[in-house]
């Protein structure tokens, strides 16, 4: 009897570890999924457009086949690749996080300079006018949307990769990735699921013969542009903020503190002058100032990766990622 009592007692031990270690993971994961916002939130407003002028039949299949190719992305290339890092060159991980703070700049301060009437259309709008039967367009659009998400999937797990702990194991990492991988792709595709289906939803409802039905189902199609639009700005400048920040906390650890700290005294001065809500202050204050950093280094960056990196890339990493998804 006290052997039995000693072995209950030894798996409710290791009841309670597991489920620590459960807590643990979930809770680093959700500080990750936070860090990484701008990215998030920019996957989530540009997917849409890749099922623009689609037959509804052929909207959900496709979100599918987008979210399958990120998975792809984020824990068979890109989970072994922050595991090694981690193990091998954790000085590279700061140096890579500025390098994908520089690309949210970059990816907003184009959307802005777009919407201003300067550039070119971005890369991933030029997909969603692709030509060819439905087929190829598909398959064109699919790969488009793929490749789009593969930055912003590397950006996603670079930043979750900088908040786990050095001290956590290897597989604690590993873990702690793999659900990052796997809460953020659906969430994110589960909400570009819904956002694609609701105009049909709202088309749906309309017709019904309930009066408040009717009316929920048209207030839904007229809300739906606007709330597109709404999403894109809000992405647009999520983007720029986290990625402004995100450089700016890179230069301060490799010991160029100068206009972080400008930016922290800016905060704190303004927090104390409203003593009433100081914690929001100082955040809008922060998020201003890391916007306009953000804005202005991304509008610097505009015409070099215009001119130099995105053909460096198309020869390189394009054919690169494309063997991998064949073998």
């Amino acid at each position: 009897m006290s052997g039995l009592l000693a072995l209950l007692d030894d798996v409710a031990s290791i009841s309670k570890v597991a489920a620590a270690s459960i807590d643990d993971v979930t809770g680093q994961a959700m500080k990750a999924g936070a860090k990484a916002a701008g990215a998030v939130i920019d996957d989530a407003a540009v997917t849409p457009k890749y099922v623009h002028g689609f037959d509804a039949s052929r909207e959900l299949p496709i979100v599918w086949k987008i979210a399958r190719g990120s998975l792809f992305n984020k824990l068979v290339i890109l989970l072994p690749v922050a595991l090694l890092l981690s193990v091998f060159a954790p000085w590279a991980i700061a140096p890579l996080l500025m390098l994908g703070g520089a690309y949210l700049c970059y990816e907003g301060a184009e959307k802005v300079a777009h919407a201003l009437g300067y550039g070119d259309t971005h890369d991933s709008e030029k997909h969603t006018h692709a030509e060819g039967d439905g087929a190829a367009l598909e398959e064109a659009r699919v790969a488009g949307a793929i490749k789009t998400d593969f930055i912003l999937s590397a950006e996603i797990m670079t930043i979750a990769l900088s908040t786990i702990p050095a001290t956590d194991t290897l597989w604690m990492r590993a873990l702690i990735l793999a659900v990052v991988a796997v809460g953020i792709t659906v969430a994110v595709y589960g909400f570009v699921a819904l956002i694609v289906k609701a105009d049909d939803l709202g088309v749906h409802l309309a017709t019904r013969q309930n009066g408040l039905s009717s009316a929920l189902g048209r207030g839904i199609v007229k809300v739906m542009p606007g709330f597109m639009k709404t999403l894109t700005v809000v992405g647009t400048a999520a983007m720029i903020w986290v990625g402004g920040q995100i450089v700016l906390h890179g230069f301060a650890e490799l010991g160029w503190a100068g206009p972080y700290d400008w930016i922290h005294h800016q905060a704190e001065a303004a927090a104390h002058a409203v003593p009433q809500a100081p914690g929001l202050i100082a955040w809008l204050v922060t998020a201003f100032f890391d916007g306009i950093f953000g804005l202005v280094l991304g509008m610097i960056l505009i015409p070099i990766a215009h001119h130099i990196i995105n053909p460096l890339l198309q020869a390189t990493v394009a054919p690169l990622m494309a063997r991998l998804r064949g073998a």
